[in-house]
């Protein structure tokens, strides 16, 4: 049994370094593909999405205040609004749909 967990970790470890250390080695030259450059550019905020919209769905107790305040934070975002100010009204936004529901 422990040989197997030890055996878990090493892969683990080595997939990490591999995939830290194989564009350091392979990539010397600016990567000139439009493609692959906005493809890049576009990873972490799709990773960033990934994590947080099943936070969003299941950090209330009803899924329609949820999804409400996810309404009302990427409308306020998208108008350029300050963070503060989104999550104050995703919050407000939480509490009132509770309220009614």
């Amino acid at each position: 049994m422990k040989h197997s967990i030890w055996s878990y970790i090493l892969v683990m470890g080595l997939t990490t370094y591999m995939i830290r250390v194989l564009p350091l080695t392979l990539i010397r030259k600016p990567i000139r593909s439009k493609l692959i450059r906005s493809f890049l550019y576009y990873v972490p905020y799709v990773t960033l999405a990934v994590m947080t919209f099943p936070a969003i769905m299941g950090a209330t107790a009803s899924q329609w205040s949820a999804l409400a305040a996810l309404i009302v934070g990427v409308i306020l975002a998208f108008l350029g609004n300050d963070l503060m100010i989104v999550s104050i009204a995703c919050v407000l936004t939480v509490l009132l749909t509770e309220m009614v529901i």
